[in-house]
């Protein structure tokens, strides 16, 4: 039976829509870079989408060919993925979405390594006659952040990050978000299937601990 990410790790893709605290492992992926408004017509980030399930398909249908991948587990494909920013800004300004840059991600088993994905670009390449250069393997280490079930249109998302960051307050700590720490959405639901006010999207913030509560801490 192949493995299901959002099954095996839960705590991850199926959190409570009450914000809680995770800490997040070292992680590959497979990603593709980009910005401009996700909503235009020819956006970087369809493309970036059409670019990377070719790649993860290659990877996981391996099974079926010559290429044996060492330590291969059939899977179901993961969740789409992605990291956001603005240049200047601390969070996400929803209303200026053409300032937008991303990283359009797919998590990947452990047994993808650098040379497994160069194997399934070349695959592709050849396959397709396109151009994936754009696609890299990128590996990522998250750390501490607060995460929230967010269910409901993306453009409602400033509604969940608020509770979000009363919640990371409350706790102690403090928004991390800075030029290698970013805001984090985790598409659960096919936006193309699922009525907008039903959308399911785990959204991820980094965090740290605020300087006062490790003060006090040190000396109970």
């Amino acid at each position: 039976m192949a493995v299901d990410f959002k099954k095996t790790l839960k705590h991850l893709y199926a959190p409570k829509i009450k914000p809680s605290i995770v800490n997040i492992e070292r992680t590959n992926y497979i990603a593709v870079r980009g910005s401009g408004d996700p909503n235009d017509e020819n956006s970087e980030y369809k493309k970036s989408i059409n670019l990377l399930y070719p790649v993860v398909y290659a990877i996981k249908m391996s099974k079926k060919g010559e290429y044996k991948i060492p330590g291969y587990f059939d899977f179901v494909v993961p969740p789409l993925e992605g990291f956001w920013w603005q240049d200047g800004i601390e969070g996400v300004d929803y209303s200026n979405k053409q300032n937008f840059k991303f990283i359009s991600l797919i998590r990947m088993p452990d047994f993808v390594t650098k040379e497994v994905f160069e194997w399934a670009v070349k695959q592709v390449t050849e396959k397709k006659k396109e151009n994936f250069s754009s696609v890299e393997y990128f590996t990522y280490d998250e750390g501490e952040c607060v995460q929230c079930m967010h269910i409901g249109p993306y453009d409602l998302e400033p509604e969940t990050v608020t509770k979000m960051h009363e919640y990371m307050i409350s706790e102690g700590y403090e928004l991390d978000i800075n030029e290698t720490r970013f805001h984090h959405e985790i598409y659960i639901s096919d936006v193309r299937k699922t009525e907008p006010e039903k959308l399911k999207t785990v959204i991820r913030h980094p965090i740290k601990k605020k300087i006062l509560a490790l003060l006090k801490s040190s000396f109970l």
